[in-house]
């Protein structure tokens, strides 16, 4: 937002599906030239839902890039894509604050997203491939932590739906939201936390460091003995 000399900045939101994330292989977007309407308008719902739950004025004047990649579909992959970009950019926010480039987080609360559907007349909650596949009716929910909505999407597959299976599909997402939230708390607490078996590598990597530096010392040391006892050292 420098350029427009507007306080505050921006966050967006880049989405795309790897070429071996579906059963098929998909052609990248950069091959064909230009994005798909599907990413595109993906890549809007990505950015409207973190935009409605960051603060760009805290911020600061930069811009937040969300790059969202799917590396494996089976259905659900914008709720994913939404989920997962709350989380990287609660990380971020972390960060910028430790290293004293913005006094608070930015971050008001979380958001989240499921998708739902009726299946066989069932409601269910967040659908695979063969069942997203099947719906007769896809809804896609977006929420923030405290239950408010940010984005409904709902449609029938050539049918239709009632108020009251409306209902229960809201009721499931509103459950389903309300733990990956909880989820998304936990993988940040420990984003920066490194886990036991990193611990353990690193001491096995250094502890093998400090065996080599101990060689490398001890073969330095005998080429001097070498060349003060008149034996060849080339240096």
């Amino acid at each position: 937002m420098k350029q427009q000399n507007v306080k505050g900045g921006w966050l967006s939101a880049e989405y795309s599906m790897l070429p071996y994330s579906t059963l098929d292989r998909k052609q990248r977007d950069v091959v064909k030239g230009k994005l798909d309407g599907r990413s595109s308008e993906i890549q809007r719902l990505i950015g409207r839902s973190l935009r409605a739950v960051v603060d760009l004025q805290k911020l600061g004047q930069r811009t937040l890039w969300l790059d969202c990649d799917v590396l494996q579909a089976d259905g659900g992959t914008r709720t994913a894509s939404i989920t997962g970009a709350c989380v990287a950019a609660a990380i971020a926010f972390q960060r910028l604050l430790a290293a004293g480039k913005i006094k608070s987080s930015p971050l008001k609360q979380y958001v989240a997203a499921v998708s739902c559907g009726i299946c066989d007349g069932k409601a269910l909650l967040d659908l695979n491939y063969p069942e997203d596949k099947e719906a007769s009716v896809d809804f896609n929910v977006v929420m923030t932590e405290d239950g408010n909505f940010v984005e409904v999407q709902g449609s029938g597959e050539e049918s239709v739906f009632s108020a009251a299976q409306m209902s229960e599909m809201l009721a499931l997402a509103t459950t389903g939201i309300s733990t990956l939230v909880t989820i998304q708390k936990n993988a940040i607490a420990a984003a920066d936390r490194p886990a036991q078996n990193d611990l353990q590598g690193l001491a096995t990597l250094f502890g093998k460091r400090w065996r080599l530096a101990a060689h490398i010392d001890d073969f330095f040391e005998n080429r001097e003995i070498a060349g003060e006892r008149g034996f060849p050292c080339r240096r």
